[in-house]
């Protein structure tokens, strides 16, 4: 690919990245002064999709563990029983996601 070309394709895609960001800001409000309330198949999907792609994420992180071998996938579950009691307990994202990757990534040197 030529410098252009490079330029070019991160132009677009930088382009497209700021625009499906606001998209949602632009239909969804009248103006200034009002705004429209967001539709209720919107809402539900902003509840239901965090949830499924963090499902989504769990089944392909365990897609090649070898559960008869090994250390029959005992770091996965660690680590995903630790990202979900941290939640639970402090209701904090970036916070559960870095215990639990923590651990795993402990478990892993330490068992293998």
């Amino acid at each position: 690919m030529t410098s252009q070309q490079q330029i070019l394709t991160i132009a677009i895609l930088a382009l497209m990245t700021v625009l499906t960001r606001a998209l949602p800001f632009i239909i969804f409000s009248e103006g200034k002064s009002r705004k429209k309330e967001t539709p209720k198949y919107i809402q539900y999907l902003g509840k239901a999709l965090p949830l499924a792609v963090f499902g989504m994420l769990v089944v392909y992180c365990l897609k090649d563990v070898l559960w008869l071998q090994g250390v029959h996938g005992i770091p996965e579950v660690v680590g995903i029983l630790t990202t979900a009691a941290v939640h639970v307990w402090r209701r904090q994202l970036f916070l559960s996601m870095a215990v639990g990757t923590a651990i795993y990534m402990i478990l892993i040197r330490v068992l293998q």
